[in-house]
Protein backbone atom coordinates (compact mmCIF):
# COMPACT_ATOMS: atom_id res chain seq x y z
CA UNK A 1 0.00 0.00 0.00
CA UNK A 2 2.88 2.32 0.72
CA UNK A 3 4.31 1.66 -2.37
CA UNK A 4 1.23 2.63 -4.51
CA UNK A 5 1.06 6.22 -2.45
CA UNK A 6 4.91 6.47 -3.16
CA UNK A 7 4.20 5.82 -6.83
CA UNK A 8 1.35 8.24 -7.20
CA UNK A 9 2.64 11.11 -5.01
CA UNK A 10 5.34 11.32 -7.43
CA UNK A 11 3.21 10.82 -10.62
CA UNK A 12 0.69 13.43 -9.91
CA UNK A 13 3.29 16.29 -10.65
CA UNK A 14 3.82 14.70 -13.95
CA UNK A 15 0.03 14.21 -14.89
CA UNK A 16 -0.62 17.91 -13.77
CA UNK A 17 2.19 18.97 -16.12
CA UNK A 18 0.91 16.64 -18.88
CA UNK A 19 -2.45 18.01 -18.46
CA UNK A 20 -1.26 21.77 -18.77
CA UNK A 21 0.50 20.59 -21.77
CA UNK A 22 -2.59 19.18 -23.46
CA UNK A 23 -4.55 21.84 -22.31
CA UNK A 24 -2.26 24.56 -23.70
CA UNK A 25 -1.74 22.83 -26.96
CA UNK A 26 -5.69 22.45 -27.39
CA UNK A 27 -6.71 26.40 -26.52
CA UNK A 28 -3.86 27.24 -29.07
CA UNK A 29 -4.71 25.36 -31.99
CA UNK A 30 -8.35 25.83 -30.94
CA UNK A 31 -7.78 29.83 -31.18
CA UNK A 32 -5.58 29.90 -34.68
CA UNK A 33 -8.68 27.65 -36.12
CA UNK A 34 -11.38 30.19 -34.79
CA UNK A 35 -9.09 33.47 -35.31
CA UNK A 36 -8.53 32.52 -38.89
CA UNK A 37 -12.02 31.77 -39.59
CA UNK A 38 -12.30 35.73 -39.73
CA UNK A 39 -9.64 36.59 -42.50
CA UNK A 40 -12.17 36.63 -45.42
CA UNK A 41 -14.67 38.33 -43.93
CA UNK A 42 -12.25 41.13 -42.73
CA UNK A 43 -10.83 41.79 -46.00
CA UNK A 44 -14.56 41.63 -47.60
CA UNK A 45 -16.10 44.44 -44.93
CA UNK A 46 -13.22 46.74 -45.44
CA UNK A 47 -12.80 46.58 -49.17
CA UNK A 48 -16.81 46.77 -49.36
CA UNK A 49 -17.14 49.64 -46.74
CA UNK A 50 -14.19 51.39 -48.85
CA UNK A 51 -16.10 50.92 -52.35
CA UNK A 52 -19.31 52.56 -50.88
CA UNK A 53 -17.27 55.46 -49.47
CA UNK A 54 -16.33 55.86 -52.45
CA UNK A 55 -20.01 56.18 -54.00
CA UNK A 56 -20.65 52.66 -54.97
CA UNK A 57 -24.11 51.07 -54.37
CA UNK A 58 -24.90 48.35 -51.89
CA UNK A 59 -25.88 46.16 -54.04
CA UNK A 60 -22.45 46.47 -56.02
CA UNK A 61 -20.33 45.43 -53.29
CA UNK A 62 -22.32 42.20 -53.23
CA UNK A 63 -20.84 38.33 -54.42
CA UNK A 64 -22.70 37.34 -57.26
CA UNK A 65 -25.26 35.44 -56.43
CA UNK A 66 -28.06 34.33 -52.86
CA UNK A 67 -27.18 31.87 -50.45
CA UNK A 68 -29.34 30.45 -47.50
CA UNK A 69 -27.83 30.32 -44.40
CA UNK A 70 -29.08 27.27 -43.42
CA UNK A 71 -27.41 25.15 -45.89
CA UNK A 72 -24.46 27.50 -47.24
CA UNK A 73 -20.74 27.48 -46.52
CA UNK A 74 -19.93 30.10 -49.09
CA UNK A 75 -18.95 33.66 -47.49
CA UNK A 76 -21.58 36.34 -47.72
CA UNK A 77 -22.49 40.22 -47.08
CA UNK A 78 -25.13 42.08 -46.21
CA UNK A 79 -25.45 45.93 -45.83
CA UNK A 80 -27.61 47.58 -43.16
CA UNK A 81 -28.46 51.39 -43.19
CA UNK A 82 -27.61 53.58 -40.36
CA UNK A 83 -30.86 52.44 -38.03
CA UNK A 84 -29.27 48.96 -38.79
CA UNK A 85 -32.21 46.93 -40.80
CA UNK A 86 -30.62 45.44 -43.91
CA UNK A 87 -30.82 47.32 -47.07
CA UNK A 88 -28.92 44.36 -49.57
CA UNK A 89 -27.45 41.13 -48.91
CA UNK A 90 -26.03 38.34 -50.38
CA UNK A 91 -27.76 35.91 -48.02
CA UNK A 92 -30.70 34.98 -46.86
CA UNK A 93 -31.99 33.66 -43.49
CA UNK A 94 -35.15 31.33 -44.16
CA UNK A 95 -36.11 33.37 -47.25
CA UNK A 96 -35.60 36.61 -45.42
CA UNK A 97 -32.74 39.49 -45.33
CA UNK A 98 -30.52 38.17 -41.60
CA UNK A 99 -30.84 41.01 -39.26
CA UNK A 100 -28.41 41.70 -36.43
CA UNK A 101 -29.26 42.34 -32.62
CA UNK A 102 -28.88 46.60 -32.38
CA UNK A 103 -26.20 45.89 -29.27
CA UNK A 104 -24.08 44.70 -32.15
CA UNK A 105 -24.72 48.34 -34.19
CA UNK A 106 -23.91 50.28 -30.41
CA UNK A 107 -20.57 48.78 -30.43
CA UNK A 108 -19.38 49.37 -33.96
CA UNK A 109 -20.60 53.00 -33.54
CA UNK A 110 -18.61 53.08 -30.79
CA UNK A 111 -15.15 51.42 -32.19
CA UNK A 112 -15.72 50.96 -35.70
CA UNK A 113 -15.60 47.61 -36.13
CA UNK A 114 -17.04 43.98 -34.28
CA UNK A 115 -15.34 40.52 -34.78
CA UNK A 116 -18.40 38.10 -33.15
CA UNK A 117 -19.51 34.57 -33.60
CA UNK A 118 -23.26 34.55 -34.33
CA UNK A 119 -25.64 32.34 -34.19
CA UNK A 120 -29.37 33.57 -35.64
CA UNK A 121 -30.45 29.90 -34.47
CA UNK A 122 -29.39 26.60 -33.22
CA UNK A 123 -27.41 24.69 -35.80
CA UNK A 124 -26.55 28.21 -37.48
CA UNK A 125 -23.12 29.48 -36.68
CA UNK A 126 -21.42 32.58 -38.79
CA UNK A 127 -17.80 33.54 -38.17
CA UNK A 128 -18.86 37.68 -38.58
CA UNK A 129 -16.96 41.08 -39.32
CA UNK A 130 -19.64 44.49 -39.29
CA UNK A 131 -17.71 47.37 -40.06
CA UNK A 132 -18.92 51.04 -39.38
CA UNK A 133 -19.43 52.57 -43.64
CA UNK A 134 -21.25 55.74 -43.19
CA UNK A 135 -21.75 56.47 -47.07
CA UNK A 136 -24.11 56.35 -49.74
CA UNK A 137 -27.28 55.55 -47.47
CA UNK A 138 -25.80 52.54 -45.77
CA UNK A 139 -24.29 52.67 -42.20
CA UNK A 140 -22.92 48.95 -41.87
CA UNK A 141 -21.75 45.63 -43.29
CA UNK A 142 -21.53 42.59 -42.07
CA UNK A 143 -19.13 40.14 -43.76
CA UNK A 144 -19.29 36.27 -42.81
CA UNK A 145 -18.99 32.88 -43.36
CA UNK A 146 -20.41 29.56 -42.36
CA UNK A 147 -18.49 28.01 -38.90
CA UNK A 148 -19.34 24.41 -39.53
CA UNK A 149 -16.29 23.03 -41.49
CA UNK A 150 -14.14 25.04 -38.53
CA UNK A 151 -16.41 23.26 -36.04
CA UNK A 152 -16.21 20.09 -37.22
CA UNK A 153 -11.85 20.85 -37.31
CA UNK A 154 -12.45 21.84 -33.40
CA UNK A 155 -14.28 18.58 -32.72
CA UNK A 156 -11.32 16.58 -34.35
CA UNK A 157 -9.27 18.17 -32.49
CA UNK A 158 -10.69 17.77 -29.26
CA UNK A 159 -11.21 14.14 -29.68
CA UNK A 160 -7.08 13.68 -30.98
CA UNK A 161 -6.54 15.65 -27.88
CA UNK A 162 -8.32 13.59 -25.28
CA UNK A 163 -6.78 10.53 -27.00
CA UNK A 164 -3.24 12.22 -26.53
CA UNK A 165 -4.10 12.98 -23.02
CA UNK A 166 -5.24 9.23 -21.78
CA UNK A 167 -2.65 7.99 -23.51
CA UNK A 168 0.23 9.80 -22.02
CA UNK A 169 -1.06 10.02 -18.85
CA UNK A 170 -0.96 5.73 -18.82
CA UNK A 171 2.05 5.84 -20.35
CA UNK A 172 3.54 8.27 -17.55
CA UNK A 173 2.05 6.22 -14.74
CA UNK A 174 3.08 2.66 -16.39
CA UNK A 175 6.24 4.31 -16.55
CA UNK A 176 6.78 5.58 -13.29
CA UNK A 177 5.71 2.25 -11.90
CA UNK A 178 7.90 0.05 -13.44
CA UNK A 179 10.57 2.56 -12.95
CA UNK A 180 9.83 2.20 -8.98
CA UNK A 181 9.73 -1.55 -9.08
CA UNK A 182 13.06 -1.66 -11.02
CA UNK A 183 15.16 0.87 -10.43
CA UNK A 184 14.10 1.66 -6.58
CA UNK A 185 17.25 1.41 -4.31
CA UNK A 186 16.56 -1.41 -2.25
CA UNK A 187 15.95 -3.72 -5.53
CA UNK A 188 19.45 -2.32 -6.37
CA UNK A 189 20.59 -3.64 -2.52
CA UNK A 190 19.20 -7.09 -3.28
CA UNK A 191 20.67 -7.55 -6.83
CA UNK A 192 24.14 -6.27 -5.49
CA UNK A 193 24.30 -9.07 -2.44
CA UNK A 194 23.13 -11.69 -4.99
CA UNK A 195 26.07 -10.75 -7.28
CA UNK A 196 28.72 -10.39 -4.26
CA UNK A 197 27.82 -14.04 -3.34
Amino acid sequence: MNKGRSILRSWLPMAFIITAMCAVVYLVVQQVLRQGANDPQIQMAEDAATILAAGGSAESVLPAGKIELTRSVAPFIVVFNESGNPIASSALLNGEMPILPAGVFDYVRQHGEDRITWQPQPGVRMATVVVNSNANGSGFVMAGRSLREVEKRVDQLSMETGILWLLTILGSLVVMGFSDIFLSPGRSNVQSSNLLK
